[in-house]
């Protein structure tokens, strides 16, 4: 049986978009904090469905976890942009919803694939947010086509932040990696998963190691 219950809500953005969201709240609450987790690339079929591992997983642990559909996703309304700029004023409204309506001390930020660049772009704008984890982060050159306009906005935040990415991420490469958070201000992490590749890292079979790896940087925080 799961430690933890399920509720859902609608969150409205700025500009009128509504986003199905799913709370996961744990049964025992360790801490009062809310992880907030932004899915992978729209366009090529991400989904708040796709974290529900990972929501499942910090919840039975004691935090509660949101996820929600960005625009143009499922029942979300909307419209995905190309290059998810758009999207990031869904992180902001649900991060918003979060404070307004169950009352943490502190939010923390988890993106994975295309979704990292987007929540990136939105942790400086939310006060309550004190840290930052990237699944699959990507830096590489093809991707920076889409997403590397986002790059300044989390290499430039002074809260702390985890990276996490298999050494055979196809969109980049470990010296990317490396490369890109020399200049990254604050703190910074990396993790690396040996033999694991972008979408295998984003498969439910490693829903235990993200999770893992998410709660080692809380215990840091």
């Amino acid at each position: 049986m799961p430690n933890h219950t399920l509720e859902s809500s609608t969150v409205e953005t700025l500009d009128g978009v509504n986003l199905m969201t799913r709370i996961f709240k744990p049964k025992q609450v360790k801490d009062n904090m809310v992880i907030v987790l932004v899915h992978q690339y729209s366009i090529m079929g991400g989904c708040q469905a796709l974290m529900k591992g990972m929501a499942s997983g910090l919840a039975d642990k004691g935090y509660a976890a949101v996820t929600f559909d960005m625009r143009g996703v499922g029942q979300s309304t909307g419209k995905p942009s190309l290059t998810g700029f758009a999207e990031v004023a869904d992180v902001v409204a649900v991060c918003n919803w979060v404070s307004q309506n169950l009352s943490p001390n502190k939010i923390l930020l988890v993106g994975s694939s295309a979704g990292a660049p987007i929540a990136g772009s939105a942790v400086d704008q939310i006060e309550q947010i004190i840290g930052y984890v990237s699944l699959g982060y990507p830096f590489g050159m093809m991707a920076s086509i889409l997403f590397g306009r986002h790059h300044k906005a989390i290499l430039q935040s002074p809260k702390p932040k985890l990276f996490v990415m298999g050494t055979e991420d196809g969109f980049t490469s470990v010296k990317q990696l490396d490369n890109k958070l020399k200049s990254a201000a604050g703190r910074n992490e990396t993790r690396l998963i040996e033999g694991a590749g972008h979408f295998e890292m984003e498969g439910p079979a490693f829903d235990a190691e993200m999770v893992k790896r998410i709660l080692e940087f809380i215990a840091s925080l």
